[in-house]
């Protein structure tokens, strides 16, 4: 199941927006609050901001879905998270949603079209199963001598998973790789899939995209340093808190995109009407302090290519 972040906002007469997720946010994340000023709205000042962790217990998303409906919020904002998406979805067909989700909303049966969404949802498509292949590609070249490379999926969230796994499997053949898929959704999965990493001497691993994972990632990146796995992660964040490199698509242009949606349906103006929107920028991260500790030498021209390196 996806890592959850929802913001519900309720508009003009200061009733209370709801930031729910698994930890405190990412100072990227913030960027939803900027979205919401340059449409004038300011937490405080005309909205209210209430923040509200799950740690985990995503079984608890659809009861609290169900209580915000019944409140009769004015906006339901999901950045970050496809499954919170559907469950607000399923939750009101009244309340306008704003979305942020890594798959294609049509697919997943949210929008009827880019264009023209319809209903009450719309919000920005950031990609995660088209980025596969690229990050899979950038991780080869970090680390040639790689040639079987072990991949991490969520299979709670088996919709994406799939996805993520032919463009995978596409890619790595098309580079005469071989692929270990691995499987983990829950703090205790990610330890066992390290220590089957540690016993058959993994040369690298590529973490799927997915959004429970990037709630993990600094167990993800101190169990990669511990077995010294060179690894690809799915956001920068990962990168931050001490893993190797990164590919995504740039989320706090996302977080803000969906801030400032909010704002706009808080100012009248209704989702049906408002396009859905796609990332357009993507960032590649690599942590040089991370690659020495592996004893990695990165090739000139891939720094070169690098949005980000951080010493």
């Amino acid at each position: 199941m996806n890592f959850v972040k929802a913001m519900l906002v309720a508009g003009v007469r200061a009733d209370p927006v709801l930031l729910i997720g698994t930890a405190p946010m990412h100072p990227s994340r913030l960027r939803s609050a900027k979205g919401l000023n340059e449409a004038g709205y300011v937490e405080g000042q005309n909205v209210t901001v209430e923040y509200h962790w799950l740690e985990g217990q995503f079984d608890r998303l659809p009861t609290l879905m169900a209580i915000l409906a019944r409140r009769r919020v004015a906006v339901i904002a999901t950045p970050a998270g496809n499954h919170a998406t559907q469950v607000a979805k399923a939750a009101t067909t009244a309340i306008p949603i704003v979305f942020g989700v890594s798959d294609d909303p049509v697919k997943l049966g949210l929008v009827e079209s880019f264009a023209r969404p319809g209903g009450n949802l719309t919000g920005i498509n950031f990609f995660t199963s088209e980025l596969e292949a690229k990050r899979l590609a950038l991780l080869h070249e970090l680390v040639p001598k790689a040639v079987r490379i072990a991949v991490l999926v969520n299979p709670a969230n088996a919709q994406t998973s799939e996805s993520q796994l032919r463009a995978i499997s596409d890619a790595a053949h098309a580079m005469g790789l071989q692929i270990q898929v691995l499987k983990a959704s829950t703090r205790s999965e990610i330890e066992a899939v390290f220590a089957t990493l540690a016993r058959d001497r993994a040369e690298s691993l590529h973490v799927a995209g997915d959004v429970f994972f990037t709630s993990r990632r600094v167990q993800l990146a101190t169990l990669a340093a511990t077995n010294r796995i060179p690894t690809s992660y799915p956001s920068r964040e990962a990168v931050e808190t001490g893993g190797l490199m990164a590919y995504a698509a740039d989320r706090a242009g996302m977080y803000r995109q969906v801030g400032a949606y909010t704002g706009q349906i808080l100012k009248g103006a209704k989702p049906a009407d408002l396009p859905v929107l796609q990332s357009t920028k993507f960032e590649f991260v690599i942590n040089l302090q991370t690659a020495r500790a592996l004893g990695l030498d990165v090739p000139p021209t891939l720094l070169a290519r690098a949005d980000e390196v951080i010493e």
